[in-house]
C-alpha cells in the first residue's frame, strides 16, 4: 500500500529545494550587492539580473507553506506558532526586499538610491539567516510541551542553529555569485567569481563546523546512516561541491550555478534522510512529530496529490520557458 504521508514528505523536500535554489540566488545577489556593486549603476545591473524572475521564485516559499499546512497541519501549527516572531521578521524582510526593488528606480537621487540599496541588502540577508536558523532548530529538535514550543525567539538561538544560519548565508552567497557569473560579463563577472570562491570556502568550512556540532548536539541525526544507501546523498553533495569549486576556479559560466544548485539539493536530501521518519524532533519528552502522527487524512493527501500531478508539470514547463529567456548576459543600458 502506498504511504501518502511519505510521498508528501518527499514533495515538501522538493519544494524546499526549489525555493532554496531559485530564490537562493536572488537572496545571494542582494547580499553581495554592496561588495559587487561598487557604483549605483553596477548595483542597478545586479538588480536587473534577477528582475524578471525574483517575484516568481518567492512563490515556491508560499507553495511550501501551503503544502505543509495541508499535508502536515500539526507540523504547520507547531512550527508557525513557535517561530511566530521569527516568521514575522522574515516576512518583513521579504516585503522590504520587494519594496526596495520596486522603488529604487523611481527617483534618481543618490540618497534615495543608497537608502533602497541598503534596504535591498537587509531584505536579502535577513531571510537567508532566519531560514537557516529555523532549519537548524528543526534539525536539532525543539523542546515541546504538549506538542507546543514555548521558549520564544531567544530559545531558538543556540550554537547549532546559528551555525546553520551562517551556513545558509554562505550557501546563498555562493549561489548568488554563481548567478552573477552566469548573467554578466567583464569586470563584474570576474568580481563575482572571486567573491564566489570566498563564499565557497566559507560554505565548506561552515558545513564541516555544522557537521561537528551536530554530532554533539543532535546525535539522533546519524541514526539512519547505518543503511549504506543513506550515504548516497552525502557522496553526491561532496561531488557537487567539488564541481562548484572547480567551476568557480575555471572559466566556465554555467557550471558554477549548476554545481551550486546540485549542492543545495543534496544538502536538503541529507537533512531529509537524517530526520526521516521524524519531521520535528522533540528534545524533552521524546514525543516526536512524525510523518505518521502528523499527516492529514488519506482523502486530503490524495486530492492534493492529484492537483500536484496536474499543476507541477505546468509550473515546471513555464519556469523552464522563463529561464530559457532570461539567462543571457546583461550589460549596462546604452540609451
Amino acid at each position: 500500500m502506498i504511504d501518502l504521508g511519505q510521498i508528501w514528505f518527499v514533495l515538501i523536500g522538493v519544494l524546499l529545494v526549489g525555493y532554496a535554489v531559485l530564490d537562493g540566488f536572488d537572496l545571494g545577489v542582494g547580499m553581495l550587492s554592496p561588495i559587487l556593486g561598487r557604483s549605483s549603476a553596477q548595483r542597478g545591473l545586479l538588480m536587473e539580473t534577477i528582475g524578471p524572475v525574483w517575484d516568481g521564485n518567492e512563490v515556491w516559499l508560499l507553495t511550501l507553506g501551503g503544502a505543509l499546512f495541508a499535508a502536515f497541519p500539526i507540523v504547520y501549527a507547531t512550527v508557525f506558532s513557535g517561530f511566530y516572531l521569527a516568521l514575522m521578521l522574515l516576512l518583513f524582510a521579504l516585503i522590504l526586499r520587494a519594496v526596495a526593488m520596486e522603488f529604487r528606480h523611481h527617483i534618481e537621487d543618490p540618497r534615495w538610491l543608497r537608502f533602497w540599496d541598503a534596504a535591498w541588502w537587509l531584505g536579502s540577508f535577513l531571510p537567508a539567516l532566519l531560514l537557516g536558523v529555523a532549519i537548524g532548530n528543526i534539525a536539532r529538535g525543539l523542546p515541546l510541551t504538549g506538542g507546543v514550543y514555548t521558549q520564544g525567539l531567544l530559545g531558538l538561538l543556540n550554537p547549532l542553529s546559528l551555525c546553520v544560519g551562517l551556513l545558509a548565508v554562505a550557501m546563498f552567497a555562493m549561489q548568488g555569485a554563481s548567478w552573477v557569473v552566469l548573467r554578466t560579463d567583464g569586470e563584474l563577472a570576474a568580481s563575482a567569481r572571486r567573491v564566489g570562491r570566498v563564499a565557497w570556502i566559507g560554505f565548506v568550512v561552515l558545513w564541516l563546523v555544522v557537521t561537528a556540532v551536530a554530532v554533539i548536539d543532535a546525535p539522533d541525526l546519524w541514526a539512519n546512516y547505518g543503511n549504506p544507501l543513506a550515504w548516497i546523498a552525502p557522496l553526491l553533495f561532496v561531488a557537487a561541491i567539488a564541481l562548484t569549486g572547480y567551476a568557480l576556479w575555471s572559466r566556465h559560466d554555467r557550471l558554477p550555478i549548476l554545481g551550486s544548485s546540485l549542492s543545495i539539493a543534496a544538502l536538503v536530501a541529507i537533512l531529509g534522510q537524517a530526520l526521516y521518519p521524524t519531521i520535528v524532533p522533540d528534545r524533552t519528552a521524546g514525543a516526536d512529530i512524525t510523518i505518521s502522527n502528523a499527516a492529514s487524512s488519506d482523502l486530503s493527501l490524495t486530492a492534493m496529490l492529484v492537483i500536484t500531478l496536474i499543476g507541477v508539470p505546468i509550473v515546471l514547463v513555464y519556469t523552464g520557458f522563463v529561464y530559457s529567456r532570461f539567462t543571457h548576459k546583461v550589460g549596462p543600458p546604452t540609451g
